[in-house]
């Protein structure tokens, strides 16, 4: 079995970081890494109690901790380096225990990149905002339009084959993180798929589509996004 890790970004979520680690698919991961992107609570002590390796990312921004729990990653020495690398979110919308979904077609050797798809799978109502919604549909018409890529969503669940991630160059420090992974994969023909993920209301509000001012942020940096790396 390949080497897999997960990378967890998590702002404030100490009422639901523990039990997404705890729903990771024993024996499948090798490590899991919470980035504890600027917490004002307990993330980081409820993360590491259940068993998660905790990193401080004390500058904001999605993209911030997940380009953390990459260098992280990249500096373990060859024997221990992650071959797919898995992001989720530490609210507990996604569900973990379908990760293996979610990394088989990479094991398969189809593909270099998967995304969980929330528009394909089973989602709970109430679990996206309508802004959200809309928000998918305009990016991922974007993606089709510009670039040709045939996605349905920019959903937080992924996996992706440490070489291909590495390969894409990763920037972004905040919300154009997601469309960020799409366009370049997109654009550098990295092999790419989707498979249905189920998603539920989160755990506590979201810090994004949860205020007005975030989603209209979200929202023009996907669309910036987009456009940049055309």
């Amino acid at each position: 079995m390949p080497l897999i890790d997960v990378v967890i970004p998590a702002f404030n979520e100490e009422e639901s970081i523990a039990k997404v680690i705890a729903a990771i698919p024993s024996g499948l991961v090798q490590e899991v890494i919470v980035v504890n992107n600027n917490s004002t609570d307990q993330t980081a002590a409820n993360a590491r109690a259940a068993g998660a390796t905790v990193l401080d990312e004390p500058n904001p921004g999605y993209g911030n901790a997940c380009l953390k729990g990459i260098a992280y990653a990249a500096a373990k020495p060859t024997t221990t380096r992650p071959v797919i690398l898995v992001f989720l979110d530490g609210d507990y919308s996604d569900y973990p225990e379908e990760m293996p979904l979610l990394v088989q077609p990479i094991l398969d050797g189809h593909t270099d990149m998967v995304i969980g798809s929330r528009a394909l799978g089973d989602r709970e109502g109430g679990s996206m905002m309508p802004q959200q919604i809309f928000g998918n549909w305009l990016a991922t018409t974007l993606l089709r339009w510009l670039y040709g890529a045939s996605f349905t969503d920019l959903g937080p669940f992924r996996a992706i084959r440490f070489d291909a991630l590495q390969q894409l160059g990763m920037r972004d420090r905040n919300y154009g993180w997601t469309v960020e992974m799409q366009a370049k994969a997109a654009k550098q023909k990295i092999r790419f798929t989707e498979v249905p993920v189920s998603y539920r209301k989160r755990i506590g509000v979201s810090k994004v589509s949860g205020t007005v001012k975030g989603s209209v942020m979200a929202g023009y940096k996907i669309l910036f996004t987009i456009f940049k790396y055309l």
